[in-house]
């Protein structure tokens, strides 16, 4: 039996599953309308597309800089700054008068989206201990599960009767009420040292990370995302990916030579921790995995099966939803059993959903694709709690801000990877069959097919990765050191394996103030 955490912590965690809730679900809301705002704002579908590549680009610049950014902060100063984004973004964009407008109030919702998650998953790392963090972390996956699922099944009843407006009128008093209930709860919230050091903001490092994680995630997408309709893109998807590839190689020059002074925008030294490296590589995989799922299965079942949008998303949505509702459980599990029971079976339920996906596009239902999106939802549910649990908690404290960082920067370069692979591999062979004379459904079917062939070899290294974890009753995981080598490891001025912090403090947030 876990002992109940206090009643201040549970509040600050529910509020920011919330939070993370409402700020997620706008990432997906626009999906099913643009066409209508191709038509409201007389743009083209390349034009229309940026509004969904541009929120991707600024998580992708964002979320490694919220390591620094939550160290200097601290909890309730960034949560503060991340819904006053997002509320300003949600804002401008009801009142959008043109493109430029609109596009402008997307990418500050996505600078509020981008400090929220990695402001949730180290707040809980640091107020939650170990023998619950499943548990609870099996919770924000109802945030990141269900709402990018619930997204655009919402966007398809709204856009039924009103205009694309409302998307954002209805969600802007919900971020209003969030914002304020949770500023009152994290009153108790912070974590930080007042009185601790406040480590500067490299400019390079952040002009290097803009450079390299939004070209290679404008690549990727461009890749993935390109009609060759409308004005060219900015620059070709090569070039794009190159440059980011460079840049990322320089930025990590960078961290690798302030690490010496102690001042890192972006602490490496995560990935000396080996349980967190391959949680992160597992991650990715499996996430890669998932985005490719989701932008293959609305074209198929539409072009394809002929379904409406509103019947996609529809069609979709259990998927999420148990994937949601699993979480908790899943939490539980792995604070009993530990990780490696848990992934390895996930990780072949997804190959085997991916498998059973593949050959149904051979025969005429679509009810196979809403049981092998369900089975791969379950699949992915196993996984993603216990790699996001048991690689922070690998890390010593004073890493779980960088820990999360380099998380979610990777997860956006795996979501833009997954798409242009997907779409990569399905325009090839679309076009092979219509240039040897094959009728246009047919076309797509096989290019269907042939990108879920690959998401099937994608699940096998899934599958391999998902061995190499090592984790011990109760979710600790095996070999991850002692207190002193976290402490030695993660910062060399930290030598009594405290940080700094005294343990209680992690468990008591009237303490915290």
């Amino acid at each position: 039996m876990h002992e109940p955490l206090p009643a201040a912590t549970t509040t600050v965690l529910r509020t920011l599953v919330v939070a993370a809730f409402v700020v997620i679900l706008n990432e997906t809301l626009l999906v099913n309308a643009l066409p209508q705002l191709m038509d409201s704002l007389r743009i083209d579908e390349r034009a229309a597309q940026w509004l969904s590549t541009g929120f991707m680009l600024t998580l992708a610049v964002v979320i490694p800089t919220t390591g620094w950014l939550l160290q200097r902060l601290g909890v309730r100063s960034a949560f503060r700054l991340a819904m006053g984004l997002f509320i300003l973004g949600t804002a401008a964009s009801i009142v959008a008068p043109s493109f430029p407008f609109l596009l402008a109030g997307r990418v500050v919702q996505a600078g509020g989206t981008a400090i929220m998650m990695p402001l949730l998953m180290t707040t809980l790392m640091n107020l939650v201990p170990p023998n619950a963090r499943g548990r609870i972390m099996g919770n924000v996956t109802l945030a990141i599960a269900v709402a990018p699922a619930l997204g655009p099944a919402v966007s398809g009843l709204v856009l039924q009767w009103l205009d694309w407006r409302w998307l954002f009128g209805l969600v802007l008093p919900i971020a209003v009420v969030v914002a304020l209930l949770g500023l009152r709860a994290l009153r108790v919230a912070e974590v930080t040292d007042p009185d601790g050091p406040r480590p500067r903001l490299d400019g390079l490092s952040v002009v290097l990370t803009a450079v390299g994680s939004g070209s290679l995630v404008y690549g990727l997408a461009e890749a993935g995302g390109g009609t060759g309709e409308g004005p060219a893109p900015l620059l070709p998807a090569p070039v794009a990916v190159l440059v980011g590839l460079l840049g990322l190689a320089l930025f990590g020059w960078r961290q690798l030579r302030l690490q010496r002074s102690g001042s890192p925008l972006l602490d490496l030294r995560v990935l000396r921790h080996g349980q967190y490296t391959v949680a992160l590589a597992l991650s990715s995989l499996a996430f890669m995995s998932m985005m490719g799922l989701m932008i293959l299965l609305p074209l198929y079942l539409q072009q394809v099966r002929d379904l409406s949008v509103l019947q996609t998303g529809l069609l979709l949505m259990p998927g999420g939803l148990i994937m949601g509702l699993l979480g908790p459980r899943v939490g539980r599990w792995f604070d009993r059993l530990g990780g490696r029971p848990l992934v390895i079976p996930g990780a072949l339920v997804l190959l085997v959903a991916l498998v059973a996906m593949t050959a149904a596009t051979l025969f005429d239902p679509w009810w196979p694709f809403l049981l092998g999106h369900v089975t791969a939802s379950v699949g992915l549910a196993l996984m993603m709690t216990p790699a996001f649990t048991g690689g922070l908690g690998a890390l010593p404290r004073h890493m779980y801000a960088f820990g999360s960082a380099l998380l979610g920067t990777v997860q956006q370069v795996a979501a833009a990877a997954g798409t242009a692979l997907s779409i990569a591999v399905l325009a090839w062979r679309q076009a092979a069959l219509l240039s040897g004379g094959s009728v246009p459904d047919t076309a797509m079917e096989a290019g269907v097919r042939a990108a879920l062939i690959v998401g099937v070899g994608l699940a096998v290294v899934v599958v391999l990765v998902s061995l190499f974890v090592r984790s011990g009753p109760g979710g600790e995981p095996v070999g991850a050191g002692s207190p002193e080598e976290e402490a030695t490891v993660g910062d060399p001025e930290a030598t009594d394996g405290t940080d700094g912090t005294d343990e209680s403090q992690l468990h008591t947030p009237a303490s915290l103030g």
